[in-house]
């Protein structure tokens, strides 16, 4: 799954990322997952696939009450190879379904709704206990990993990055998309997120500016606290 010499930690560690859109989250977290031998989960591609059931299903994303009827409907299960995460919805994988421009514009209503966010919880502390029984630590990422997922996490760490920056790295990420685009849409989403109670940082948790860093250093300085925690 991982790199075959791990840094060592211990087995049960939790590492919470949180943090806004673009700063690097995902890229960090897998490449620290894979570093110390630990397994990934990307819980934004959990809401990603729950809103790409609901486009398919014909159900108003804009409609929270149809919403919450079918959030207990997909079945959402989630690879967590660190190398190769994947995200299958009802048996079928959506890896490239759920970062399209459709889910793109309709993840945040659909994310904010109370019976999708507590049906999506509840998948993804499975998937940490499940990771602690089988002996690996897990890296977890995502909006409110550290509040309401799992606030006892061994390391918390939120996650930022200049504006500018944020927005390059996405368009980069997403083929060259154009950066003032991708920009106003990192910025609406943090709107969303600050009324809706999704980018609280949590209480104990590291924050992490990522704009003056590479990923390899900013992976070299969580892996760095990870020990630190685990002693």
């Amino acid at each position: 799954m991982s790199s075959s010499n791990p840094t060592t930690v211990p087995a049960s560690i939790v590492i919470a990322v949180d943090g806004t859109s673009g700063s690097g989250k995902s890229s960090t977290s897998r490449g620290v997952a894979d570093r110390l031998g630990m397994r990934f989960l990307d819980t934004g591609a959990m809401y990603r696939a729950m809103t790409w059931w609901m486009l398919s299903n014909d159900i108003d994303v804009h409609d929270a009450d149809a919403v919450a009827a079918a959030a207990g409907k997909p079945v959402i299960t989630s690879g967590t190879d660190p190398l190769g995460p994947t995200i299958a919805l009802d048996g079928s994988d959506v890896s490239v379904e759920i970062r399209s421009d459709r889910v793109n514009a309709a993840v945040s209503p659909v994310a904010t709704v109370p019976e999708v966010r507590a049906r999506l919880i509840a998948l993804q502390q499975q998937e940490i206990r499940e990771a602690l029984t089988a002996g690996s630590g897990i890296v977890v990422e995502g909006r409110d990993i550290g509040t309401a997922v799992w606030p006892q996490a061994d390391l918390k760490l939120y996650v930022t990055a200049d504006p500018a920056a944020r927005a390059a790295r996405r368009a980069a990420e997403e083929g060259g998309t154009d950066a003032e685009a991708v920009r106003a849409s990192l910025e609406n989403r943090d709107r969303i997120d600050s009324t809706k109670g999704g980018a609280a940082v949590p209480d104990g948790a590291t924050h992490l500016d990522t704009t003056p860093y590479t990923l390899e250093e900013v992976i070299d300085l969580v892996v760095d606290l990870a020990q630190k925690a685990g002693e």
